[in-house]
């Protein structure tokens, strides 16, 4: 079985895919977005996977990958198209070759036209295949630049993706409409560019007459995706996006958070805010030694209560209102805030320092 997510960047309208063996954990993501970077991390670590690949589908214009980013946190190896024209890479790729994850592969199918180095990813029962920009949803990819062709855009999709089973899930690069994912059949029918009865000719008309605008993030994506996404000064500006007074990490769900052991370690350092209610301040969980207490009902109109010389940990019972407490801080102008993972019943159950409460 295989675990599956489609993720989605806004700015950019970019799906990035997961795809890890149930198991054995080992995962590859497809077309990782720089700024997303966190938000991938946090997902492999919460799912319990090991990321042994990024895979790109071409050179982007439109966002830098997050490839070099998630190296650097989570050890994987970049691997892109030998025709893509990108330095640095772990492993290039080329049409025929196989990328492992577990006992499940994906084929490489090279998919030429939108860009020279494009590729097609197609899982090994070819239920799903990920087309990158070279096949869209009713669409295409553009043929304007980065060595793009519209004849051979035609053929790649007619020769490598069409060729597929009618029933195979085709998820695309981007979408800018919502749309999610289509398939074999319906493109080979619906897709007004190159399905039904439409020729070669009819399609080489109609993209070489687009007249697009080039993306707006091109001259800054180009030159950083040629590098596998290393780029003067995107590293700083994500370090800048995480706490560095301590080890602060980012859930899936967008909250700050931090280990108990490191908090109590660092008691003196830190404003412990508990958002409990009073009964359970003083209730069998005890708290925090030196905690202050301040009801999440109560927090909004009581934020110039909080100090903010020093960085906050906010803790409820099991972290779900401490959650919410972290927003509201955030809100109010605090930078350095983050959630006690857990809450008190992790930290009761790592037996840490308690004032009051039972055992």
């Amino acid at each position: 079985m295989v675990i599956f997510r489609q993720l989605f960047d806004p700015l950019s309208s970019t799906y990035t895919y997961l795809l890890a063996d149930s198991a054995t954990h080992e995962a590859v993501l497809i077309d990782p977005v720089f700024e997303h970077v966190e938000r991938d991390c946090a997902l492999v670590r919460e799912l319990g996977l090991s990321l042994l690949f990024t895979l790109e589908t071409h050179l982007h214009a439109d966002h830098v990958t997050g490839a070099a980013a998630l190296k650097g946190r989570l050890g994987s190896a970049i691997a892109v198209g030998i025709e893509s024209g990108a330095k640095g890479a772990d492993r290039t790729l080329a049409d025929g070759d196989r990328v492992g994850f577990g006992g499940r592969t994906l084929e490489v199918r090279a998919t030429p036209g939108h860009t020279s180095g494009c590729l097609t990813y197609v899982l090994d029962d070819e239920s799903r295949a990920f087309t990158g920009d070279c096949l869209l949803i009713r669409g295409c990819g553009r043929t304007d630049f980065q060595g793009g062709n519209a004849r051979t855009l035609y053929r790649s999709v007619h020769g490598r993706i069409f060729s597929l089973p009618d029933p195979c899930l085709l998820y695309p690069g981007h979408d800018y409409r919502g749309l999610t994912v289509t398939s074999v059949a319906e493109e080979k029918r619906f897709n007004p560019r190159l399905g039904g009865e439409l020729s070669e000719d009819d399609f080489v008309g109609h993209v070489e007459n687009l007249g697009l605008p080039h993306p707006r993030q091109m001259e800054i994506a180009v030159p950083a995706n040629q590098n596998c996404g290393r780029h003067d000064g995107q590293e700083s500006e994500l370090a800048s996006q995480i706490q560095s007074w301590g080890p602060v990490y980012m859930t899936f769900a967008g909250v700050p958070e931090i280990e108990p052991h490191w908090v109590e370690e660092n008691l003196a350092g830190v404003l412990v805010l508990d958002v409990r209610e009073a009964s359970e301040f003083t209730g069998p969980l005890g708290h925090i030694p030196g905690a202050v207490h301040i009801p999440l009902g109560t927090l909004a109109e009581r934020t110039g209560q909080v100090p903010g010389d020093q960085p906050v940990v906010t803790v409820c019972r099991a972290g779900g209102r401490s959650a919410r407490a972290t927003a509201m801080l955030d809100q109010a102008g605090f930078e350095r805030v983050a959630n006690l993972a857990g809450g008190m019943l992790r930290w009761r159950a790592q037996g840490l320092i308690v004032d009051g409460g039972e055992g």
